[in-house]
């Protein structure tokens, strides 16, 4: 019976005895499947198959080269060199090369600082998304043919993530969701925002849910009818959009009537709101696909759950939307992109590498790429990964400076209502609305929120009979003028309040 595999993040431990990889007693020990195995419990094997996946070992377990890049990162003692035998010194060469290029790129998978045998990537220069795919090109095993194949897929796999990676450092995160929304309101359909979105769902999974076929009216006006107590906003046109959506992902069979409006009923594989869920969400991603818009899963969680707890979610959506097409187009984006900004460093040398990976076959069962290949297919995803990190690291931006206020009179001058009333903004520090107090008095230095108050200054407006009536100098008289045209009835600096400013519709 198969074993079951460990995490991707505890790469650097045997699965099967749970030992930290050394150089002595568990050499690691990587198999044409991609599994890793210390070589002390492979020979404790019974029958020559993963213990994984049961597919077998071709190679001699003595004859199969221990993995030097796991070694390194567990800071064992690496040797200078490790003999093997293949069938010419041609192809010795392309391995050595090709071997040395994994190990190079192992390194990015430092520091590590968690317990034994587990990685804790967080301080790496790569995203998760990369590292975890560079983890699966690290555990390829070069000598085996299976092996050869897994490490293009890899390496396809890892260049086609760059190119993203890159297009999105090259994005404006303040106008990534104005631009995603405009092109969902272009094909009529419409998002309300994650609270409002999932309860609309969740009626229209109400009304359907039990194979009942309704007219679009109908279900419009139940949705409605069942919103309106909790959002007051919901309306006939909103909640048409938000089916609308639906529609575009084939979510319902539509039956047609003579005379009469058509009848719609919730497919069958759908009547879940899990099912449904995600495949709301599958076609709000392909409409930032067709626009031509690169959204990180990080992104994506905020924009459509309001957390980030939805990650890996919205990555399993965005890999199953790829097509062995879409990597040659997003190197013709990233093109385009570089051209627009001057290309300061120089990211255009990337293409040539870029092309041969996107050229790899894909399909796992695609032919043995010869020894040369993988050499070529190694040094390019070695060189765009460097370009990669060399860009974050010397040229982005994004993670090294703090907003700054836009050219808007509104800019912070009122506390943001996501925020006061569900406790969180999926927008996060792009908000143009405060976030706290500190906020307030950081973004307004010359007192553009508003008290309640009149400074002892100012001559008074009309005859008030309170004996404290501005005895209380205002604290405030350096900063800020009160301009509230009540503000004749305020008595002092402690009754103050931030001003309330509408929010403008998305």
């Amino acid at each position: 019976m198969p074993v079951q595999a460990a995490q991707w993040t505890e790469f650097l431990s045997c699965p099967i005895c749970y030992n930290e990889f050394d150089e002595n007693v568990h050499k690691p020990i990587s198999l044409g499947c991609s599994h890793t195995v210390c070589k002390t419990c492979l020979n404790k094997l019974h029958r020559k198959a993963c213990p994984f996946d049961q597919t077998a070992i071709n190679t001699d377990i003595d004859v199969l080269p221990v993995n030097f890049a796991l070694l390194q990162l567990v800071g064992a003692q690496v040797p200078d060199h490790q003999s093997i035998k293949l069938s010419n010194l041609g192809e010795n060469k392309h391995y050595e090369v090709a071997k040395k290029c994994v190990e190079d790129l192992a390194l990015y998978l430092k520091p590590l600082s968690g317990g034994k045998g587990v990685a804790s990537l967080n301080q790496s220069a790569l995203s998760r998304p990369m590292q975890r795919k560079l983890v699966t090109l690290v555990n390829c095993q070069l000598v085996e043919e299976e092996g050869r194949v897994r490490a293009m897929r890899a390496a396809r796999s890892l260049g086609e993530r760059t190119v993203t990676e890159l297009i999105l450092q090259h994005q404006n995160p303040q106008q990534l969701s104005a631009n995603l929304w405009a092109a969902v309101r272009a094909r009529g359909c419409q998002f309300l925002g994650p609270a409002m979105q999932e309860e609309a769902l969740k009626l229209v999974l109400l009304a359907l849910e039990d194979g009942s076929a309704l007219s679009r009216k109908v279900l419009v006006l139940f949705v409605v009818q069942r919103l309106e107590p909790r959002f007051p906003q919901a309306s006939k046109t909103s909640i048409g959009h938000v089916v609308q959506l639906l529609y575009r992902a084939s979510c319902f069979k539509v039956t047609k009537r003579d005379e009469d409006s058509s009848l719609m009923q919730l497919k069958e594989e759908f009547r879940s709101y899990e099912a449904l869920r995600r495949e709301h969400d599958a076609q709000i991603v392909h409409i930032a696909m067709e626009a031509g818009l690169r959204i990180s899963p990080e992104q994506w969680s905020s924009l459509l759950y309001g957390d980030l707890a939805h990650k890996s979610h919205m990555q399993s959506i965005i890999d199953k939307l790829q097509s062995p097409e879409s990597f040659a187009k997003s190197v013709q984006e990233l093109t385009i992109v570089l051209q627009r900004t001057g290309d300061p460093a120089n990211l255009n040398r990337l293409r040539p590498h870029l092309e041969l990976l996107a050229n790899i076959d894909p399909n796992p069962d695609a032919v043995s790429p010869t020894w040369e290949q993988l050499e070529n297919a190694m040094v390019a995803v070695k060189t765009v990964v460097h370009g990669l990190v060399d860009f974050i690291q010397n040229y982005s931006r994004k993670g090294h400076e703090t907003p700054q206020p836009q050219p808007n009179s509104k800019y912070k001058t009122s506390m943001c209502r996501d925020l006061r009333q569900q406790g969180g903004c999926p927008r996060g520090t792009n908000c143009t609305f405060a976030h706290s107090q500190e906020e307030l008095e950081k973004c307004n230095p010359r007192g553009l929120y508003l008290h309640c108050c009149l400074l002892s200054s100012v001559a008074s407006l009309g005859t008030v009979h309170n004996e404290l009536y501005k005895q209380q100098h205002c604290d405030r008289e350096k900063i800020s003028v009160c301009a509230v045209k009540r503000a004749e009835t305020c008595f002092s600096s402690q009754f103050f309040s931030p001003l309330e400013v509408p929010r403008e519709e998305d």
